[in-house]
């Protein structure tokens, strides 16, 4: 099963300072019909303008991470990490017991990158915060694993998170076993999944299924597979 998701037609949050586009319920976007496709809870298609960000504020008992498509994004928490992400990077947050955090854009361009909230396999867990920073060609027409047990970071959860850069008319496959959930983020371009065509922002949930993905000119994408609840 291949369910498209329409990056139109997804719930848009402007406050001036931020645009976001919610994939699932999320601050003033309630439905009680989208609050979650398996562990995953949250994506958020974030863009935020220069000088302006997300100040200090608490989460606790999720694994959260972004990853940066343009611009640059400076985290800081109450554990005392600080640091700057550009694009391709990726950091991660697990909240556990309760953290403070901040997600600012202290540059002079607009900052866009992609926010996922996942649920954990257990609660009060003691937090912990890391990154990863990847260049282009190691996501150049392949899959780049950025999450998951065989990658350098892994979360709290049954969950494995791909991107790729994709050329013009390169194909690549990506397969849901039954005790798992797939969902696809076209991050920038256009794609075709098993002959549906997918835009820049639109999404895919993927059932039971092996899909090839084929870029329609240059395409960057995102691919998660998480456990079911």
């Amino acid at each position: 099963m291949v369910k498209k998701i329409d990056f139109n037609k997804l719930f848009l949050s402007d406050k001036g300072w931020l645009q976001s586009r919610f994939h699932f319920s999320f601050a003033e976007y309630y439905n009680p019909e989208n609050i979650n496709y398996g562990a995953l809870r949250v994506m958020n298609d974030d863009i935020v303008q220069p000088h302006e960000g997300f100040g200090a504020h608490p989460h606790r008992d999720m694994e959260i991470f972004s990853y940066v498509l343009d611009g640059e994004l400076t985290h800081a928490d109450s554990m005392g990490n600080t640091e700057t992400l550009k694009r391709g990077d990726m950091q991660y947050m697990s909240a556990g017991t309760g953290i403070w955090h901040s997600e600012m854009n202290e540059g002079d361009k607009s900052v866009r990158f992609i926010q996922t909230w996942i649920i954990p396999d257990k609660k009060g867990l003691t937090p912990r915060y890391g990154s990863a920073r990847f260049d282009k060609e190691q996501r150049r027409n392949k899959w780049l694993q950025i999450i998951g047990k065989d990658a350098a970071v892994s979360l709290h959860q049954a969950v494995s998170v791909y991107v790729s850069e994709l050329e013009n008319k390169n194909e690549l496959k990506f397969a849901v076993n039954s005790d798992k959930l797939g969902y696809i983020k076209v991050l920038e371009g256009s794609v075709e999944i098993n002959g549906i065509s997918l835009r820049h922002g639109d999404a895919a949930m993927i059932e039971n299924e092996q899909v090839i993905i084929k870029a329609n000119g240059d395409a960057h994408i995102m691919a998660i597979e998480a456990a079911r609840l």
